[in-house]
């Protein structure tokens, strides 16, 4: 949520950044209601002033005169009611609206209607040159008793998976090496809740625009999230922190539930997208500096490709583009690692600078040196996303023979296993 008095000395920003991310909001309707509730705000405080004027000044009144003040002073309460009935309707669409306000993209950011106007900035690893047809992670999943894709589908639906044996064990080993990384760099290891209220995916920005892809438990009214990035975010919703004790760096790990409304085509064969996955998220909570918020996008994309680089993946870097970027996102780059199968680098990172937006919605500030209140800054960044990553692990490290090579970062989490099948 953006701060309504920016929005009224920057309107032309703030519909460029609608335009470009394209994002459906009337910038000229939210501030025609801004208006108008201030009007009402105003005008309810001057009518509540007046009555407690007549309240203190009919008790020294008395006969004709008093009488005259009591009716005027119910008057006054009756037009107060009624104006705050309107205020509150007025309310409920102006909040309706700013839910729908986009950040603004930082200046550098390219400007470009999809993925494909994305801007590459950095490769690295070679890409493997195989002398013979390469398997694609399902052949050699199955090939190892790894994955049980037609069970998952029998007791699940489409799209739904058992690891089973090494693929259970491989998963559990990227998931273990990336926490201990990211632990070894300062950040608290949380494992999160992963049915929330609905206030925390508001709050993170994922709703309103993103309901369609959430699971949504209506009994309990409660969410599925869809990475740990909600949770920890919302870890201090409306709460006051101290500006010494920031930066605060949080590695969550959860399951994470995604709907993948519209999803086809290569996207949806074998492990790319599925609807439960396992998820190490990096958050960081800071103070309100752009240029600070800056170094620690870099230092969190950073720890992910240190992460990959220790996998043995080769990977790309992108700037995604302000249509491909979320609502609330001020800086993105998307992290994609090379998958064989697919011919192409996959997504499988991606980080993102909020600035002051999640903040705002949550309620999550901190006290500065001076005692004068700020909202925060919010940063995330994927550490390893599982079983996806296991696409680009299997297939880049395939042997003639079938075998998979496990990259020596692993071999200790695998029970100093070298090879699948050992």
């Amino acid at each position: 949520m953006l701060d309504i008095v920016y929005i009224r000395e920057h309107v032309d920003d703030v519909k460029r950044a609608a335009r470009d991310k394209n994002i459906d909001v009337d910038i000229d309707e939210l501030l025609e209601l801004d208006e108008k509730r201030r009007e009402l705000i105003q005008t309810v405080e001057q009518l509540k002033h007046k009555r407690n004027i007549n309240s203190d000044r009919v008790k020294h009144l008395t006969g004709e005169e008093k009488k005259a003040l009591i009716e005027e002073t119910r008057a006054l309460g009756a037009k107060i009611k009624s104006l705050e009935q309107e205020l509150e309707s007025v309310l409920t669409l102006y909040r309706a609206l700013m839910l729908r306000v986009p950040a603004v993209p930082s200046a550098d950011t390219p400007i470009g209607t999809s993925e494909e106007d994305n801007v590459e900035i950095k490769r690295k690893g070679e890409i493997p040159q195989f002398s013979f047809p390469p398997k694609n992670h399902m052949e050699l999943m199955v090939r190892w008793g790894m994955v049980d894709t037609v069970r998952g589908a029998k007791v699940a639906g489409s799209r739904s998976y058992y690891l089973i044996g090494d693929g259970a064990r491989i998963h559990r080993a990227v998931l273990s090496l990336a926490l201990d990384v990211l632990e070894q760099k300062g950040f608290t290891n949380m494992v999160v809740p992963v049915l929330v209220n609905g206030f925390a995916l508001e709050g993170t920005g994922y709703f309103p625009l993103g309901e369609e892809q959430t699971y949504h438990c209506e009994k309990d009214d409660k969410y599925l999230i869809g990475t740990a990035e909600v949770s920890l975010a919302a870890y201090h919703y409306d709460e006051i922190l101290e500006e010494s004790d920031l930066p605060k760096r949080y590695a969550g790990i959860s399951e994470s539930f995604r709907r993948e409304v519209g999803s086809a085509g290569r996207d949806v064969f074998g492990l790319y997208r599925v609807h439960q996955f396992s998820k190490v998220e990096q958050v960081i909570i800071a103070p309100n500096d752009v240029e600070r918020s800056a170094k620690l996008h870099a230092e969190l994309l950073e720890n992910a490709e240190t992460i990959l680089q220790m996998l043995e993946l080769p990977y790309r870097v992108v700037q995604v583009c302000t249509g491909d970027m979320g609502q609330g996102q001020v800086r993105k780059h998307d992290i994609e690692t090379w998958m064989p199968s697919r011919g192409a680098y996959g997504e499988t990172h991606s980080c993102s600078t909020f600035h002051d937006f999640q903040a705002r919605r949550l309620k999550l500030r901190y006290r500065q040196a001076d005692g004068t209140l700020q909202y925060a800054h919010t940063l995330n960044n994927t550490a390893i996303a599982s079983p996806r990553i296991l696409i680009a692990l299997l297939e880049n490290h395939q042997q003639e023979d079938g075998s998979i090579r496990i990259p020596e970062a692993l071999v200790p989490y695998m029970g100093g296993r070298t090879r699948i099948p050992s």
